[in-house]
């Protein structure tokens, strides 16, 4: 016969004991680790804490064999205006002869053209005798229906008045928008008010200084005998070598156009001299001659 009630109520005891234990203040031995607690958010505070740091991700290189595609924002190169050339009247023993000026486009093309005009000429022209009799600071004040209003200084000589006042019309009157020219209130006027202060022959090509090639196109208005127009070519020491003629679109008594090519071998670059006249019919002799110095390039 066997004994077990006071040894099954051991275990129980022992274990209510510990636990009984556990509830006491204090407590000692090693219980290891403190277990880690899951985070929990913060209590607010009234001083927010510095934001963290991002660094920047790295671009990722373009795939080998291309070219990265430029971005949308780009800036684009800026474009230069295109050059604009405008004809200048100057004044040349007491008549009228036209130039030529390359300058960068502007809408103000008026101002640009009196401004070039009162600057005057450059030193070939001015070796031709070409002058200007427009001071500097004239513009033009309005324009309206093809007419151009502008003031221009008075001068007592009515011969230089006339011919200050050609010039600016027939500068002005090259361009679209202007058809006739209002000086100081006066009634507008155009370039048939002034065509008597033109020479017989009008080179408007080429100009003076130019470096020109062959074959050679010279341009131009005449009033000559049976419209005949001729042209020579003389080399650095006055020789010639080239000769042409041609006929105006108008003949005597009346101005036309007229176009001449002309050609000349020569086996360096040298000054020139083009010289457009009117073969007399009395004599043969060349008569009013246009001479325009020039560059000539050596031939092929």
């Amino acid at each position: 016969m066997s004994r077990r009630g006071p040894v099954g109520l051991g275990v129980p005891v022992l274990v209510a004991a510990l636990l009984l234990g556990g509830c006491g203040t204090s407590r000692s031995g090693d219980l290891g680790p403190a277990p880690t607690a899951p985070p929990t958010s913060a209590a607010p505070t009234d001083r927010p804490g510095p934001l963290p740091t991002l660094a920047a991700e790295p671009t990722p290189p373009p795939p080998t064999g291309r070219s990265p595609r430029p971005s949308a924002t780009a800036p684009s190169p800026t474009r230069r205006p295109d050059p604009v050339t405008i004809e200048l009247w100057y004044v040349r023993a007491g008549l009228l002869v036209p130039t030529r000026r390359t300058r960068p486009a502007t809408v103000a093309t008026s101002r640009l053209a009196l401004t070039e005009l009162a600057t005057g000429p450059n030193r070939a022209e001015a070796a031709t005798g070409m002058t200007t009799l427009l001071p500097a600071g004239v513009e033009v004040t309005r324009i309206a229906d093809g007419v151009a209003t502008l003031r221009v200084p008075s001068v007592g000589d009515p011969v230089t008045r006339r011919l200050r006042d050609a010039q600016v019309v027939w500068t002005l009157t090259q361009f679209p928008t202007v058809r006739q020219v209002r000086l100081d209130d006066a009634a507008p006027v155009d370039r048939s008010d002034y065509a008597d202060l033109l020479p017989p022959i009008v080179v408007t090509g080429p100009i003076p200084g130019e470096r020109v090639s062959a074959p050679l196109v010279v341009t131009g208005t005449a009033t000559v005998f049976e419209a005949t127009v001729s042209v020579r070519v003389l080399d650095a020491a006055g020789r010639e070598v080239a000769t042409g003629f041609g006929t105006a679109s108008c003949g005597s008594g009346c101005r036309g156009g007229y176009r001449v090519v002309v050609g000349w071998r020569t086996v360096r670059e040298q000054r020139g001299t083009v010289e457009v006249y009117e073969v007399s019919a009395l004599d043969g002799a060349r008569i009013n001659t246009m001479a325009v110095p020039v560059v000539l390039t050596a031939s092929d």
